[in-house]
């Protein structure tokens, strides 16, 4: 055995003679390594990226194509609305699938039950939040803060990491399948927006296209849902890209148009509801249904600002605890005990009422607990959006308001002023005046319709503005810090940073110097101004040249005597507005920028500022109109 193992080493020799290798001998089996496997798989790996190769050049031609044909652009936002529309559909799927496991809920909607028959069912909203808590505590463990799609394009040129995505998808859909009052539309919107900019950065789209691409995917997302791809598309300018642009309009009506043709084959029937037919409008009725606007409006600020102060309470009360769903359902679970129709965004009880047509203590009390539902239900921490809330919340008011006109005197049909109500109210929440208009266009196929209901919505808009200023996730967004008060597109502001737009270039002169020492060392004419500053470099002033060679200062006396704008300082992170604000308080045309212990880090002009802001501008205009 032991010389069996030895064996023995000798040349081998395979075809040709060549010697290529070595043979090892064990016994009588025999090892022979042929050096040319070594040349077979270089030449495979050769191969492999050549192939690479040809597939990135292929992808780098798809790119270039994607930049210079409006064709292609068309083509890839379709794409983007046939996953909108996908997405849209498997994320109702899976919260009328938890409602039917939770709540025992068959083709109905939750909202539209005649009562909970069984108080243990309930149990589903502390289970959801549960389940929030959970997902919420794993996700500080990362340090994460998922991105909104609005905010996404106002301050990151549309960049959204497909993680977050996911992530509020799933707070969404845990959030409306336990029955929480909050709707499924702000995670359509997410994730159709979510997909678009995912792919938009694998083919590397430039800002304004891959902004243009989200907005697209967005309001594909909630056309599919109400299966109105105009309604969609308004969605996708007015709420996501906060412009309309003549470049965008086809891309984004095509991604609305196949997301909401991908529901009407593969989902429900398309939203649809019935007007009044036969009416005339008069002069009357606008002047009324103006003041349900106005209504409607005061009623949608004050629901805004009822969560915020409601969030504010809860947050004391369970200093700031990551068990506060939790608390939120429980505060749920009597409201939805009371009435059904506050659960969930409120679907089926919104036809249910207008068919009905019950009174008006009914409906005023119904208005009640639903706005105290959504309060609590994003005060504690459930994810979701009030556009549907906002819907059905609109409908109980401009019913209850054609109700209380009827009992005046005031001719006004009910289920008109119930769609006119859904408009307006929707309007003061959500924002999107024509978003809205074009909902109810193609929702009741009813022109005649349009006119107060834009009448009603341009009200509501108006003061909402006037009064307010935001739309709900504007506000949400506000309240957290942002700057932002419309999805138009402000990330490149972040860029005109005093840190940014310095000159490092500065004279700087030590404090104490005597004027004389100061004309010696800065002859005039070299520079307009120099920096005074103590031996740590602690900013202490700019000197004018003009006046550190005013005739009448005395040489022996001290330099600091002529600085000024001592305590005016710029500090690296301050924005372009923030630094044009401090020029114009300070009436001045240089500061300098200092550290947070006030050491001088540069100086920068006023002109430079205005120049790169002007600069800026002209170019967001420009890309605005897809001419860059």
């Amino acid at each position: 055995m032991r010389q069996g193992i030895a064996g023995s080493i000798r040349p081998a020799k395979p075809c040709g003679g060549q010697e290529t290798g070595f043979v090892f001998g064990v016994s009588s089996f025999t090892f022979m390594p042929i050096w040319h496997s070594r040349q077979d798989h270089k030449e495979r790996m050769h191969m492999r990226s050549a192939r690479l190769h040809r597939l990135r050049q292929g992808l780098i031609l798809i790119r270039l194509r994607l930049r210079a044909s409006e064709a292609a652009f068309i083509v890839l936002a379709a794409l983007v609305g046939l996953m909108a529309g996908i997405s849209t559909l498997i994320q109702s799927w899976l919260a009328h699938g938890l409602q039917h496991v939770f709540y025992g809920v068959g083709i109905n909607r939750l909202s539209a039950l005649a009562s909970i028959r069984h108080p243990w069912r309930l149990l589903a909203l502390p289970l959801g939040a549960l389940a929030l808590v959970g997902l919420n505590r794993w996700l500080a463990l990362r340090g994460r803060t998922p991105v909104d799609v609005v905010e996404a394009n106002a301050l990151h040129g549309g960049r959204i990491p497909m993680f977050d995505n996911l992530i509020i998808g799933t707070q969404t859909i845990i959030s409306n399948g336990c029955g929480a009052s909050v709707g499924l539309e702000a995670a359509y919107a997410q994730l159709g927006g979510g997909l678009a900019s995912w792919l938009g950065q694998k083919v590397h789209l430039r800002r304004a296209d891959l902004r243009t691409l989200v907005g697209a995917g967005a309001g594909a997302g909630v056309g599919a849902a109400f299966g109105a791809p105009l309604a969609g598309a308004f969605y996708a300018f007015e709420i996501v890209i906060g412009t309309y642009s003549t470049a965008a309009v086809a891309p984004v009506v095509a991604a609305s148009l196949v997301a909401a043709a991908i529901m009407r084959q593969l989902g429900p029937e398309p939203w649809l509801m019935a007007a009044t037919d036969n009416r005339i409008i008069t002069l009357g009725d606008y002047a009324a249904y103006a003041v349900l606007g106005l209504v409607c409006a005061l009623l949608g600020i004050g629901v805004m600002r009822l969560v915020t102060a409601a969030e504010r309470v809860m947050q004391a009360a369970t200093r700031s605890s990551p068990w506060r769903p939790v608390w939120g359902a429980l505060l749920l679970m009597p409201v939805a005990w009371l009435s059904p129709q506050a659960l969930s965004a409120g679907h089926g009880a919104l036809h249910l009422d207008l068919a009905i047509k019950p009174p008006v203590a009914f409906l005023l009390g119904v208005l009640a607990l639903k706005i105290t539902a959504s309060v609590i239900s994003l005060a504690s921490g459930f994810r979701g959006g009030l556009f549907f809330a906002s819907l059905f919340l609109g409908s109980l008011a401009g019913q209850a308001f054609g109700e209380i006109a009827n009992l005046w005197g005031i001719a006004i049909d009910p289920n008109d002023a119930a769609l006119v109500g859904m408009a307006a109210l929707s309007v003061s929440i959500v924002g999107g005046s024509m978003t809205l208009a074009m909902l109810m266009l193609e929702i009741t196929h009813d022109f005649a319709l349009m006119g107060v209901v834009l009448t009603a919505a341009l009200v509501s808009s108006a003061i909402t503005r006037e009064a307010f200023g935001y739309s709900f996730s504007t506000w949400r967004l506000h309240v957290r810090g942002s700057d932002i008060r419309s999805p138009r597109d402000i990330g490149w502001l972040t860029t005109l940073t005093a840190g940014r737009m310095m000159r490092r270039d500065w004279i700087a002169v030590q404090s104490g110097t005597s004027v004389a020492a100061f004309r010696q060392q800065v002859p005039q004419g070299s520079v307009s101004k120099a920096v005074l500053v103590d031996e740590a470099g602690h900013y202490g002033g700019i000197v004018p040249m003009v006046a550190a060679y005013d005739p009448t200062l005395s040489p022996a006396a001290h330099i600091d005597e002529a600085a000024k704008l001592s305590s005016r300082v710029l500090t690296p992170a301050m924005g372009v507005r923030q630094i044009l604000e401090t020029f114009d308080e300070a009436s001045a045309d240089e500061l300098v920028v200092v550290d947070e212990v006030g050491k001088v880090l540069g100086v920068l002009t006023e002109k430079h500022a205005r120049r790169r802001y002007l600069e800026e501008i002209e170019a967001d205009q420009r890309r605005m109109f897809g001419e860059m």
